[in-house]
């Protein structure tokens, strides 16, 4: 359909112009009203401008009907965009969006002080709440498991018991931690040998990539006897067990936000949204599949209905980016709901919080 035209020296709008800003009216008053608009609706807007009479606008609606970017209810002689009409808005007709004082603020707010720098969960939780509020959607945080985060410095501290607390510094200086049980008793002397061992010779790795190398090592005859070797992996294979993409930290507020949604009024479609709310690697791999297409890291993207890869999300818009702390992805963030959602602002929404987030965990970084 082409982007904005400019209107011809009798000031009528150009048949391009004329399709776009029909369909930006529908698509203004939908996201509003949530109904399909007639012609009339339409023509209400443009009342006092020349060339658009009742006529005109029926039939510049019957185009954008062919062209895939309306479409009619059958209950309905008005029309509703579809997910391709919402699409070509979003890439051609959205401005861009300056948050409001009121946005602004509730986005600041999480803002927790000594707190916030001690306790990236409160962060997180705080974050996907406010996501959910000023959305009236579903508001979802993804913290990266501890097998995801490059090796910066790693340390394990011997415990009672054969228990082992493992403190791993990750290449964006966020500090995980975790205990494991082991089958033998460590000396706390071959415990720091080990964790020299590791931080020498894998820095900015992953654990999970560690665990990898150390195998191949393994496989080599002269590295078999090596004690050193041996307890390396040992550690990471505990320290990697149940820690994967399902482990990640998913912070979700505002399902139930989707019960008032006349979008998922069928029982069905319903159960597998929520199905999919609940698993929780699923998500985390729907939502680092929406940013993966991102052509640059931190950009916000768009994901509209059939252009979902998972069915139960087919009537669904997904707005998402991702946060960075020190030039490593660290995590996603996102916005779910129905098609008919406030794209602009959203998207402004979005973006901002994934800054905010980075701000908070470089000033959790300058405390390690």
């Amino acid at each position: 359909m082409g982007r904005t035209t400019s209107s011809n020296k009798s000031g009528r709008p150009t048949p391009d112009s004329r399709r776009q800003a029909v369909l930006s009216a529908i698509i203004d008053e939908h996201l509003v009203t949530g109904d399909a608009i007639g012609s009339h609706t339409v023509s209400d807007r443009f009342a006092h401008a020349t060339g658009w009479s009742s006529a005109t606008i029926r039939s510049v609606m019957c185009e954008l009907e062919d062209f895939g970017l309306l479409e009619q209810p059958h209950t309905s002689a008005g029309r509703i965009p579809t997910d391709k009409g919402y699409r070509y808005y979003v890439d051609n007709m959205l401005d861009s969006t300056r948050l409001s004082k009121n946005d602004l603020r509730a986005i600041e707010s999480i803002n927790l002080g000594h707190e916030a720098k001690a306790r990236p969960d409160r962060l997180m939780e705080k974050a996907s709440r406010v996501l959910s509020e000023l959305s009236e959607n579903v508001g979802i945080v993804v913290w990266p498991s501890l097998a995801e985060n490059g090796l910066k410095h790693i340390r394990f501290m011997r415990l009672p018991d054969n228990r082992i607390l493992v403190v791993l510094v990750s290449t964006s200086n966020i500090v995980h931690d975790k205990v494991i049980t082991l089958d033998e008793d460590f000396t706390q002397d071959e415990l720091d040998r080990t964790a020299r061992y590791l931080n020498v010779e894998f820095g900015g790795k992953s654990l999970l990539v560690i665990r990898d190398e150390i195998i191949a090592l393994m496989r080599e005859e002269k590295a078999l006897s090596d004690k050193v070797l041996r307890n390396a992996m040992l550690l990471c294979e505990r320290s990697l067990q149940g820690e994967d993409e399902a482990t990640a930290g998913v912070y979700l507020e505002g399902a139930s936000n989707i019960l008032t949604k006349p979008e998922f009024s069928s029982a069905e479609g319903m159960r597998e949204l929520f199905r999919t709310f609940e698993a929780k690697s699923r998500l985390v791999k729907i939502l680092n599949e929406c940013v993966a297409g991102s052509v640059a890291g931190g950009k916000v993207r768009v994901i509209i209905g059939r252009e979902n890869i998972a069915s139960s999300m087919k009537r669904c818009s997904v707005i998402t980016t991702s946060y960075r702390v020190g030039g490593d992805v660290s995590g996603t963030l996102g916005v779910v709901g129905p098609m008919r959602i406030e794209y602009g602002r959203l998207m402004a929404v979005v973006n901002y919080l994934a800054r905010f987030i980075e701000r908070a965990l470089l000033n959790e970084a300058a405390l390690h």
